[in-house]
């Protein structure tokens, strides 16, 4: 449980409200056996409470036997005995968790459209790479040189990139390796900019590095770079091809203004280039690595435009970064499965890759065009929408006077489900509920199901 938010009132010590809501929420079947409850920067924050208020309510559960501490994990809750869950809070949830409504729509935005999934052409390629003999051998810790030398080629093509496969590393995903990056960065680096509101996976990957952050901010029109001079931090974080999660493109005068930043500030710039392959009203910008390699730190992966499960990413690096990153990770082993690299490789070699990203770019385009119209349609001025210029989620910012949780709940109840992009966010939420509706792996009809569904449970 990353998030919990509830009302603290002034007439008694806000600690001890948090206590006793949080022991209530445990002993009804909230939050369950061995969940992990919200970190105490992250309730502290939530509850405009200090640091310390919830570490003492954090304390006082763990005096109880409520929850237990796991170090640098966080707090996760215990079991309790069977006699104490037994009561009328945990028979009234277990009742009302049977006659939930069926989930009919999912507007899940981390999905991809499994119909279009070239899976005979996959196999053919897994079954060529099983015959090789490399593929029964430990794989090199950097990544496949075949997969490696295939990134580089299509990086020059499609993002503008020059470099050479060495410069390359493979990964797991993208969390996998900023975590490695951030021990390469730390011991130089006490402090990192991210975006506001931002990728919250990449934030939480800086604050276990106990980076302190700085925010730029970003808007429906783009990020501001007015305070980026004023602030100290000599590494950024930025996701400038289709920013998560307002989805606006940086252009290139920003692009230019950044490299530059980093220049002056013997800096680094992060560039995390999610999902950069699907841009519908003009071609793919060129990416920040392609304009000053040496400040760049290039991150991109195939979980967007190919398959999530398949769990492979990669990044280019500029030295010295890259010299101290061998140094540092050369004698672990890979997190990327051997096989999956020189799959992938082969599927890059025949061409396949492009064909692929070529058709589900055309897919995704009418589904985004669907889904827009649609909500247009039925909604008219009670919503705006954002980001539909790209990537595979639209955001829509709904004006009809009710709170977010409001929203949710009455589109879940006929069905739908929607997504919150509060975790984006420090600090400043939107004054309007900001909801994030994926489409790709949805039919056209399960679109238009799921925009009727969402006017019935709003109206």
């Amino acid at each position: 449980m990353k998030e919990i938010i509830f009302a603290l009132n002034d007439k008694r010590p806000k600690y001890k409200q948090i206590y006793e809501k949080l022991k209530l929420y445990i002993e009804q079947g909230d939050i369950q056996t061995n969940e992990q409850l919200p970190s105490i920067r992250r309730l502290a924050e939530s509850l405009g409470v200090s640091r310390n208020t919830t570490l003492t309510a954090y304390e006082q559960l763990v005096a109880e036997g409520y929850i237990r501490g796991e170090g640098r994990r966080g707090y996760f809750v215990n079991h309790l005995e069977p006699l104490l869950l037994n009561n009328p809070f945990t028979e009234m949830r277990e009742e009302v968790s049977q006659t939930s409504p069926e989930i009919l729509v999912d507007f899940r935005a981390g999905a991809v459209d499994s119909s279009h999934f070239p899976v005979k052409i996959w196999r053919k390629m897994a079954n060529q790479t099983l015959a090789m003999s490399a593929s029964y051998t430990y794989g090199d810790p950097f990544g496949e040189e075949l997969l490696r030398l295939e990134i580089v080629r299509y990086l020059f093509q499609s993002r503008g990139v020059e470099t050479n496969s060495d410069a390359v590393i493979i990964g797991s995903n993208t969390q996998q390796m900023l975590l490695n990056i951030g021990h390469i960065l730390k011991p130089k680096y006490n402090s990192i900019i991210v975006e506001n509101p931002g990728y919250d996976g990449a934030r939480e990957v800086f604050r276990l590095h106990r980076f302190q952050l700085e925010t730029l901010p970003i808007q429906k029109s783009g990020a501001d770079f007015s305070h980026l001079d004023q602030l100290q931090s000599k590494l950024i974080y930025v996701t400038p091809s289709h920013q998560c999660p307002l989805g606006v493109t940086m252009p290139i005068q920003q692009r230019q203004a950044l490299i530059q930043w980093a220049n002056n500030r013997d800096g680094y710039i992060i560039e995390d280039d999610y999902d950069s392959e699907f841009r519908y009203t003009q071609k793919p910008f060129p990416a920040l690595s392609s304009i000053d390699a040496t400040r760049v730190l290039y991150i991109g992966n195939f979980s967007k435009a190919f398959l999530p499960g398949l769990r492979m990413c990669y990044m280019v690096l500029p030295e010295p970064i890259l010299s101290q990153y061998k140094k540092t990770f050369g004698i672990f082993q890979h997190t990327a499965s051997k096989l999956h690299q020189l799959t992938m490789a082969k599927m890059m070699e025949e061409g396949e890759w492009l064909r692929h990203i070529k058709r589900m770019r055309l897919i995704y385009q009418r589904k985004m065009k669907l889904m827009a119209s649609e909500l247009r349609r039925t909604f008219e001025d009670k919503i705006t929408i954002i980001g539909e210029q790209s990537g595979l989620y639209l955001l829509i910012q709904v004006h009809l006077g009710k709170s977010e949780d409001w929203l949710i709940e009455q589109a879940q109840k006929q069905g739908v489900k929607i997504y919150s992009t509060l975790p984006h966010f420090i600090g400043q939420y939107p004054s309007e509920p900001l909801l994030k509706l994926g489409f790709s792996n949805l039919s056209t009809a399960d679109i238009v199901k799921g925009v009727s569904l969402l006017k019935a449970a709003w109206t």
